[in-house]
């Protein structure tokens, strides 16, 4: 079908892993910070409110996901097989996040032509090699290592607020805070990312998800900005009627 129009084949990919969701990563002075949404859609019909897109991949290493479930899954399951075995051949010395991260570029770009219908970013910090690192990964197996990374249909919006508030010497508790409003941006003007949002913090003291306390603030945020939302054009429907009569 495509065979002839390289062009064609490449934008009918990337739309395909764009369609819903968003995630984000930020590197930080003291560690690296993960952030997604939970609503899992085909199309406009929502699947799932409350999936996991940000992945464990070992102790100092996860990885969010973009695209296709199966081929997600798949990946992450290879991922965590070869962390494992890492561990095992070289007395627990866990593996760098960059062998890690070229790991999945590899396997990815050994499937090009009949691909994973992923966009994956695998972030982790590494305690004795080079600390804070986020990767960004297509599906073809193209990997570059950026300061803070967003992917998924919504990660225009969430690029423009990153854009915005990052800065180089931000800590992880800071960081998170800017990974989640990111998050929110995109729930707001993105249909295929919503419901709640998820995040991670890896650091010196390994992988740690938000408590159940601060995932409850989050939500409570999100439906904040949903009733702010529609108290507004609420308002701008009664001042547009007033101006027709």
């Amino acid at each position: 079908m495509f065979q002839n129009d390289n062009k064609n084949y490449e934008e009918y990919v990337m739309n395909h892993i764009k369609k819903g969701t968003t995630t984000c990563a930020l590197t930080c002075k003291d560690g690296v910070v993960l952030a997604a949404d939970t609503r899992a859609s085909a199309g406009y019909f929502i699947v799932d409110r409350n999936v996991m897109k940000i992945q464990k991949i070992d102790e100092h290493l996860g990885m969010t996901i973009a695209g296709g479930v199966a081929d997600a899954q798949n990946l992450v399951d290879l991922l965590r097989y070869n962390a494992n075995l890492y561990r095992l051949s070289n007395r627990e010395r866990l593996i760098p996040v960059k062998s890690a991260a070229r790991l999945c570029s590899n396997v990815l770009f050994n499937q090009r032509y009949y691909p994973y219908y992923v966009q994956i970013i695998m972030a982790g910090f590494d305690k004795n090699g080079e600390g804070s690192q986020i990767y960004n990964i297509d599906l073809f197996g193209s990997m570059t290592s950026e300061r803070f990374i967003s992917t998924g249909s919504g990660s225009p919006v969430a690029y423009g607020y990153l854009e915005s508030e990052y800065k180089k010497d931000l800590g992880v508790n800071e960081a998170y805070k800017i990974a989640i409003q990111a998050i929110a941006a995109a729930i707001r003007r993105n249909s295929g990312t919503g419901d709640s949002i998820n995040a991670v913090i890896i650091d010196k003291d390994g992988y740690r998800d938000l408590s159940k306390e601060v995932k409850d603030a989050v939500q409570a945020v999100y439906w904040y900005l949903q009733i702010s939302f529609f108290i507004n054009l609420t308002e701008l429907l009664l001042l547009l009627n007033e101006c027709v009569n």
